[in-house]
């Protein structure tokens, strides 16, 4: 076992994306001196969450211009250090809050924390094919900025209905020869503004009600096509692509709090509504580790800092205080009297003495 820090930190925040940065930014600047576990590869991610595989980010405030969703957390980055943060790049193997303070260890180390701040986000979802599992890295991807590049002017195939598809097919068409966009129904999830940037561009071609069947071919170690299945006549087809990227949702990055915290059934954190307080005291959860409506970079941010303004309020309100108040010792049952009871009787004595 390792020896616990004599150091107890005021917040350990788990996860770096912008709900992450930005409690950090929050719980430094309340002079709480946070530590950020910002991860390193936990789930397929990075320091800095999905944005790091994110090209252009056109909907983020304060930007008049597009910024690259890296460049964005570099800035979230470089704004929480420079109010006092302390970052070390490590994931979190797991996590105690049974009692106070909390531990949290991470490559080895045994961290000791008075309040805790889950910020872990959320990863790719995959098809479960056991071609597309043997052919990861090797033309299947879940993220078209980290690997589009290997794949200029060849050609490749997307597959999903929501936002993240309408971007990885666009990234992706701008640097590969064309671009096949699968989807099952005959109607996309995505945005209007998303929609129209797909189907107004000669180089992405739509397959309306269509699934994977298959990706060739894990005998030659590479992608040298996807097999698709026509859902309403179910004529077979293989797209000769040398690509296959993944874009149907994602799950949230719960493994370490599982059996520890309330989840819906979804495997998202519960929080107490208009709030980021879990159903544990002094834990708080932030960003898409508990938000699988919203998802945006934004509200992720506003959640950060909302948890930070609650730990910070929280602390306040625990600190030096015993995990457990003890309960006021209840008077003998005798020596307790209703005060109606009470009141009949004097009026009985009145009564007696006219």
């Amino acid at each position: 076992m390792e020896e616990p820090q004599q150091q107890v930190r005021n917040v350990i925040i788990i996860g770096s994306g912008p709900a992450g940065l930005t409690a950090a930014i929050y719980a430094a600047r309340a002079n709480l001196k946070p530590l950020v576990l910002e991860g390193f590869n936990a789930g397929g991610l990075v320091p800095g969450g999905q944005l790091m595989f994110t090209t252009d980010v056109e909907n983020y405030p304060g930007f008049v211009e597009k910024v690259t969703g890296p460049d964005l957390m570099q800035r979230f980055r470089g704004q929480a250090i420079r109010n006092g943060a302390e970052l070390i790049t490590q994931d979190v193997s797991k996590v105690d809050f049974k009692s106070r303070p909390f531990k949290v260890w991470s490559d080895g180390q045994l961290f000791l924390a008075k309040a805790v701040i889950l910020s872990t986000g959320a990863k790719a979802k995959y098809l479960g094919l056991d071609s597309e599992e043997k052919l990861k890295n090797r033309g299947v991807s879940a993220c078209a900025v980290c690997d589009g590049y290997f794949f200029r002017d060849q050609d490749v195939a997307v597959v999903g209905g929501g936002d993240t598809a309408m971007e990885e097919a666009t990234y992706l068409a701008g640097i590969c020869k064309s671009v096949w966009l699968i989807h099952r129904r005959d109607e996309f999830r995505a945005s209007k503004a998303m929609q129209k940037r797909v189907l107004s561009n000669p180089k992405i071609h739509v397959l309306w009600s269509h699934v994977v069947a298959d990706v060739l071919d894990p005998a030659q170690g590479k992608v040298t096509g996807v097999k698709v299945e026509d859902l309403k006549t179910g004529k077979k087809t293989t797209l000769p692509v040398t690509g296959f990227f993944l874009a149907i949702g994602h799950e949230p990055m719960t493994e370490i709090v599982k059996g520890k915290l309330s989840l819906h059934k979804n495997g998202y954190v519960k929080v107490k509504p208009g709030t980021t307080a879990t159903s544990v005291q002094g834990v708080f959860a932030a960003g898409d580790v508990a938000d699988w409506v919203y998802r945006q970079a934004v509200t992720a941010a506003g959640t950060g800092c909302m948890a930070a303004l609650e730990a910070e309020r929280w602390l306040a309100a625990h600190e030096g205080k015993p995990e457990r108040r003890a309960k006021k010792r209840a008077k003998p049952r005798t020596a307790r009297k209703p005060a109606r009871a009470a009141k009949k009787k004097a009026g009985k004595k009145k009564a007696k003495r006219k």
